[in-house]
């Protein structure tokens, strides 16, 4: 495997089920304080990656759309951290985020995954991982992991160890 920027990590995932085992293997590695922002298209398998990362986390319920309630908090037994997942669908931009705790979520101890982070940009911390999804066909999606941050290049490395060995 050709690595051309070690910052970055490009996959393609053939299922729902093995964009979900990806997500798994990132949920394995986060810790509290991090964040994950997923852009991509409606259907582009932002939900499913996130329901992954929760099972790989260790969420005691199975992650699900948050879209109706923005937030969902996530909690896991071994231990008082928290994940919470945001759907920014329905937030115009930064203001609406102040609106719905964003800072007291940002200042506390847990992970954070944010879908749909472009609509509330300016809000976010600099240092995070991104990852785009894209939909190349049916079943088949690309996704681009770019971490801003030494925390976020190195768990690039980490996840790219994880899901191939190198």
């Amino acid at each position: 495997m050709a690595i051309l920027n070690a910052d970055e990590l490009d996959i393609i995932s053939h299922s729902a089920e093995q964009t979900m085992r990806l997500g798994s293997r990132l949920g394995a590695l986060l810790q509290a304080g991090d964040v994950v922002c997923l852009s991509g298209d409606m259907g582009a398998g932002k939900t499913v990656f996130t329901a992954g990362i929760g099972q790989g986390w260790g969420a005691r319920n199975p992650v699900t759309s948050p879209t109706y309630n923005l937030i969902h908090q996530h909690e896991r037994a071994r231990d008082d951290l928290k994940l919470y997942h945001l759907d920014c669908y329905r937030l115009r931009d930064a203001n609406d985020a102040e609106t719905i705790g964003l800072d007291d979520i940002l200042e506390g101890e847990g992970v954070i995954v944010f879908e749909w982070p472009e609509r509330i940009a300016s809000a976010l911390p600099d240092a995070r991982l991104w990852v785009e999804l894209r939909v190349t066909d049916v079943t088949r999606r690309n996704l681009i992991f770019s971490g801003q941050g030494a925390r976020y290049k190195d768990l690039i490395v980490a996840l790219r160890e994880k899901a191939y060995g190198v």
